[in-house]
């Protein structure tokens, strides 16, 4: 199986309409376009429910509608590029803080959550199909360390958990019994955590293909715990493993005045050096580059390795797309605002130009 050299691209229909603009050495590109020259073969693209007020008006950060991954499947379909769902089963974000019921399920027991996740997940898989735009891979839950559809499915109520997971896979399976399914958990350096999650669904759910790992290192430990994990869990679970969302910072630069936010309402990863403190590489832009040669080459040494989704590559500070708008945080009952908080981390700058981590993972051979 070709490495995969993955990006999450959910944002990229509202970056655009907000006026996101990328460019190769000077030449301006269609960001699909770019990312395929940078040897790009595989997309993410998160699915929430329904992500819109009772009045129709959108949540924002990519209001990740059906319609939505729809259409970016579609192009990157064109791009013969692989494509991840990653259902949330959530109206917004789901990680390990929230996983928010969907406003439709609100009020569903256990037994009516499962058939709510089994009937839903088939609705989607078989959309996706008609439209010729199949997944390649299915991700089952974002996130799901502390559990999904909360209260009744937080850990360590290991048994929901397991039947709602299980009821994704089936969902999955019923429409396409071939395609790798992934449960995704954050964390990745944190291989205790990741064995008592796997060794109690193991013991309760239905089978799978994949374990993914979020890898953030500025939050997750040192690269030498995330490559002693991902071997354990391959190892230990015969899966194959990703590392499903990874990013590593390019500066420290503030960049709110591209999102014409004042001063004291910035809150992105640029306005927190404290977090920089215990990284294995410098966020610069060589260091950038260094950390993702790393990465990329400690995943092929796992057995079963299958690549990385790079988190959001794309999602450059432009006016308007942030991580959650005024409806969402009424929504959320979040404190705004919510601007973008992970612009000095994408594989573009500022300005939208390629950084120098995008000429190594084309260059690397898997």
């Amino acid at each position: 199986m070709e490495y995969i050299k993955g990006m999450d691209i959910s944002t990229l229909i509202e970056q655009e309409a907000c006026g996101a603009r990328y460019y190769d050495h000077g030449t301006e590109g269609e960001l699909l376009d770019i990312l395929k020259a940078y040897g790009c073969n595989s997309v993410r693209l998160r699915l929430w429910n329904d992500p819109y007020d009772e009045n129709g008006n959108p949540y924002g950060a990519g209001t990740n509608d059906l319609a939505k991954t729809i259409e970016l499947s579609k192009r990157a379909k064109a791009h013969d590029m692989g494509v991840l769902l990653d259902f949330h089963y959530s109206d917004f974000w789901a990680d390990p803080g929230k996983q928010i019921l969907p406003k439709a399920w609100k009020g569903y027991d256990e037994e009516a959550l499962e058939e709510a996740v089994y009937t839903y997940t088939i609705a989607v898989m078989e959309r996706l199909h008609a439209e010729g735009v199949a997944p390649t891979m299915v991700q089952v839950g974002n996130e799901i360390t502390n559990g999904l559809l909360w209260p009744t499915g937080k850990k360590p109520q290991f048994d929901n958990i397991a039947k709602y997971v299980s009821a994704g896979i089936r969902g999955v399976k019923a429409v396409d019994a071939y395609v790798p399914v992934m449960l995704h958990l954050d964390n990745g350096g944190l291989n205790e955590m990741y064995v008592e999650w796997f060794d109690n669904y193991c013991q309760r759910g239905e089978d799978f293909d994949v374990i993914g790992l979020s890898y953030y290192p500025f939050w997750h430990g040192s690269l030498e715990a995330l490559e002693f994990n991902m071997h354990d869990m391959a190892n230990r679970y015969g899966k194959k493993i990703c590392v499903a969302e990874v990013s590593m910072g390019f500066t420290m630069e503030d960049y709110g005045s591209y999102e014409k936010l004042p001063e004291e309402q910035r809150k992105g990863m640029a306005t927190r050096p404290e977090l920089t403190e215990t990284l294995d590489y410098p966020m610069t832009r060589q260091g950038q580059a260094d950390f993702m040669q790393d990465i990329m080459t400690r995943i092929a040494k796992v057995p079963g390795g299958l690549g990385f989704y790079y988190w959001e590559s794309g999602w450059t500070p432009v006016p308007g797309c942030g991580w959650a708008n005024e409806t969402a945080l009424v929504y959320t009952g979040e404190k705004g605002p919510g601007g973008n908080e992970w612009a000095n981390q994408a594989l573009f700058d500022y300005d939208g130009n390629t950084l120098p981590a995008l000429e190594v993972i084309r260059d690397f051979s898997g």
